[in-house]
């Protein structure tokens, strides 16, 4: 292909992706649906076959790149989700990470193991193989989602980010196993050990770098003060960390995220992620329209029945799986839903060990094609499944009082008279911001009540002499052990909004007298929040820019009386702007 015809390739899939994204916006789906679908179209399958029936040159035939478009998107996304976790929030899910996501493979394998070989007849290099296939989720598509959706700190998308890191570190290991299958495998023990000690050796030297080199490093190009040069360093490290961990026989995605988990400790992360956040939205793009192009619809159609078949095996071994999984490991149900609703489709990384399977002999280009297709399906179904969960969720938090079972293992026993403050206030959520909270309430002598939904920190919480309830507080049975009707104020610190709004339905089902403070980012979410009555709300950004503008009055000599009236003339103006019937228009 000459290079003309590499750019005419590049611009279709940037169009496609454009007019997938606006027909998702306009349907009201996930932008992720537009990009799958439209990018089947313009495949090889679809639009190749229309360009080779009219004898004319199909513009995408050049497979490297489409491939290192995808792999960069793959790449920025989790070098992005590095900059957005911390070694903190991943200690806090570290349990869950590790033996959840062990125990998740494991069982996965197992189950699609005992289903290939009994029920598809496969022999057992080929059933090892499927349930290798489907133990995988989608990174890009479970991140994609819930940054979309604003999830990415709540609890179920801290569980879902922590098992996906596993799963994505297993990959290297998995990718040794396939030759061992086929028979081509060689040495098997020292590819492992040079595997284990390849990882090893890249933590360590990625830890090295952030305490020293990186600071270092970010200092002296911050200090040109050329964005240029800021983004173009923060590109290499990304993309330089990712093909470094390939080159070693590592999964791409471990050295990206790793890198940026380890810049994150510096004073650099935000502009980083600030810069690097538009190119990885593009790319991510482009990876989801590369993806649908592998789909065949004319094999979907003739094999449906087989597709249907493969596609609901897979999502009932792996939710059930996780869903099984993260109850057990003490997290409530809702949790649980949402992580299984989030998880059940097969991962991007699976493609590459279906085509792992095919060159070493295991499977045959037909069963290639139903695990992609099937592949693609559950990929399709996962923001549908999302959005099932969420309503389901919220019905069964508002429901719950009658479930006794239910209570009992999300729920502590209900406080005693000694410890009902007939003045006090109910934290729900202890993130940094409910710890804040608690900070300045405690300074202030008014006593308070945590609900906490994270095992540890409740049991932190307790060990630090703290009125704690362990559960879930948009479950309206756990809000009922907290004694609302004796709280004069709820505060709800949450960054989901679905949870939010759960939380306070249920509390004011208990209390309707009661007030609530609530933490809120968007204005549909505060606009239902108003419905219910809730007066008192927070926007982390809004308050930010007030504070902006009182520094900025203050640095010019303003007096204080005149930057508080300044102030309230701006929340006046603010409030006007909310409430205006033309606010839709």
């Amino acid at each position: 292909m000459e290079q003309s015809d590499s750019v005419i390739g590049l611009a279709i899939l940037l169009g496609a992706a454009l007019i997938g994204g606006m027909l998702a916006h306009r349907l009201r789906q996930p932008l992720i649906l537009g990009y799958l679908i439209v990018g089947a179209a313009v495949g090889p399958h679809v639009l190749g076959l229309a360009f080779q029936a009219l004898q004319w040159p199909y513009p995408l035939d050049d497979l490297a790149l489409i491939e290192a478009a995808a792999t960069i998107g793959v790449a920025l996304l989790m070098f992005t989700l590095g900059l957005e976790v911390s070694f903190a929030q991943l200690k806090q899910v570290g349990r869950v990470g590790l033996w959840g996501g062990l125990s998740q493979i494991v069982i996965t394998l197992g189950l699609g193991l005992l289903v290939a070989s009994t029920l598809f007849g496969w022999s057992l290099s080929q059933a090892v193989l499927f349930g290798l296939v489907i133990s995988l989720s989608s990174t890009m598509v479970c991140l994609k989602i819930l940054a979309d959706r604003g999830e990415l700190d709540s609890m179920h998308g801290r569980v879902m980010v922590a098992i996906l890191i596993l799963q994505d570190i297993s990959v290297a290991l998995m990718i040794i196993i396939i030759p061992i299958l086929g028979g081509t495998a060689q040495n098997v023990p020292l590819s492992l050990a040079m595997t284990i000690g390849a990882a090893a050796l890249f933590i360590g030297i990625a830890m090295v770098s952030g305490i020293w080199l990186l600071p270092w490093l970010m200092g002296r190009v911050g200090g040109v003060r050329s964005r240029e040069l800021f983004l173009l360093t923060v590109l290499v490290l990304s993309l330089g960390a990712a093909v470094s961990t390939q080159i070693i026989g590592l999964s791409a995605v471990f050295g990206a995220f790793l890198i940026g988990l380890v810049l994150r400790e510096t004073r650099f992360a935000h502009q980083a992620l600030a810069e690097i956040t538009p190119l990885r939205d593009i790319f991510a793009a482009l990876f989801f329209v590369s993806l649908g192009m592998l789909l065949d619809p004319r094999f979907v159609v003739e094999n449906w029945w087989m597709v249907v078949t493969v596609v609901a095996l897979i999502i009932s071994i792996k939710f059930v799986t996780v869903f099984g999984l993260v109850r057990f490991l003490g997290y409530s149900g809702g949790v649980a839903l949402l992580a299984a609703a989030g998880l059940f489709q097969i991962g991007e990384f699976s493609f590459i060990l279906a085509r792992s399977g095919v060159e070493t002999g295991i499977i045959d280009d037909q069963t290639s094609s139903l695990i992609i297709g099937s592949a693609i399906v559950t990929m399709l179904l996962t923001p549908l499944s999302m959005g099932l969960a969420s309503r389901l969720y919220v019905k069964l938090a508002l429901t719950s009082k009658n479930k006794k079972q239910e209570t009992e293992n999300t729920a502590d026993s209900p406080l005693t008279e000694s410890d009902r403050p007939m003045n006090s206030v109910v934290i729900a959520g202890f993130g940094r911001v409910g710890q804040n909270v608690a900070r300045g309430l405690d300074d202030a002598g008014i006593p308070f009540r945590v609900i906490e939904l994270d095992p540890e920190v409740a049991f932190g919480l307790r060990c630090k002499g703290k009125t704690c309830l362990y559960g879930d507080a948009s479950n309206a049975h756990v809000l009922s052990k907290a004694d609302l009707a004796q709280a004069n104020l709820l505060v709800v610190t949450f960054p989901d909004p679905l949870a939010t709004l759960t939380t306070v339905k249920a509390a004011l089902e208990i209390n309707r007298k009661l007030k609530v403070v609530t933490r809120v980012h968007r204005d549909r979410e505060a606009e239902i929040l108003r419905k219910l009555g809730v007066e008192e709300l927070v926007n982390p950004e809004y308050e930010a820019s007030l504070e902006f503008i009182r520094k900025i009055l203050s640095l010019s000599g303003w007096q204080k009386t005149a930057i508080k009236h300044t102030i309230s003339v701006v929340r006046q103006d603010q409030k006007i702007a909310e409430f205006s019937p033309d606010e839709d228009a």
